[in-house]
């Protein structure tokens, strides 16, 4: 019995019929798009209303300032971002500015010029390299009666205000403890390694390196000479082996102990 034979015909509603599929799938598309467009609007204007309502408690209420933060960013709302794209008639504030007057925008700004002031006051004794922790616990050292309480990520957050800028100030990682570097040189991936074993002890050798790290000695003896360079480590040349300090650890032992040191030096 023989097969009939597929015509024209059958081509044609084929394409057809991929041509409506087509302009479907480009309809249900677009259809998305908007509703999701719309969904976002609402969002940022319930944002908006939040915001204003609960503006006291953003200001003077750390954990509720970060939920606030967290918020923003799940519907894709930076608040320390520059609005300057978006129209004129923002006059280029961030949308912290907009939802809550100047008040919540200068807080960061406010506190990102501390953060530049210990940064530069310490760049001495760690080399422009200092815990996210000690910049907070300092700011807060300085702080008048009554002032708001400040948080670690407060301070990661006024960091960030210091980008559009181009300055040097950044948040980097060592080992699990976020860092500002206030200094523009980058480090590398030998000396992020010493800059983390430093953290065990508060110091470390070149034979110490070698062993834990099973580095060469001359790749040892270059990362530290490299930091010792920037300022990151100090030397003490009193030990049998040099050792390489970190300078913070140094000075909060010196602070608790009460004494002189012990012959370290920068370099």
């Amino acid at each position: 019995m023989s097969r009939k034979g597929v015509g024209l015909a059958a081509f044609d509603r084929s394409r057809l019929t991929s041509a409506q599929y087509a302009s479907h799938g480009s309809n249900l598309r677009t259809t998305n798009a908007a509703a999701l467009e719309t969904q976002l609007s609402v969002f940022r204007s319930l944002l908006q209303q939040f915001a204003q309502t609960h503006a006291k408690d953003i200001r003077s209420n750390p954990t509720f300032r970060a939920q606030f933060a967290r918020m923003c960013a799940a519907i894709g709302v930076d608040p320390l971002a520059s609005s300057n794209t978006q129209s004129s008639s923002a006059g280029g504030s961030s949308i912290w500015a907009q939802l809550l007057g100047r008040s919540v925008n200068d807080f960061y700004f406010e506190l990102a010029v501390k953060v530049v002031e210990v940064c530069g006051e310490t760049r001495g004794e760690n080399g422009g390299l200092i815990e996210v922790r000690k910049v907070r616990e300092e700011i807060m050292r300085r702080r008048m009666e009554g002032a708001s309480e400040i948080t670690e990520d407060d301070i990661l957050r006024a960091v960030a205000t210091l980008e559009p800028l181009g300055s040097a100030y950044s948040v980097i990682k060592v080992g699990s403890k976020p860092y500002i570097r206030s200094v523009p040189k980058e480090l590398n991936t030998d000396q992020s390694a010493v800059l983390e074993a430093v953290q065990v002890l508060g110091y470390v050798s070149v034979s110490m390196l070698m062993v834990n790290l099973r580095w060469a000695r001359a790749r040892a003896q270059t990362a530290l000479e490299d930091l010792v360079g920037e300022g990151m480590l100090w030397v003490d040349k009193h030990s049998d082996e040099w050792e390489y300090w970190s300078p913070g650890f140094m000075l909060e032992s010196q602070e608790l102990g009460g004494g002189s040191g012990s012959g370290v030096m920068p370099g």
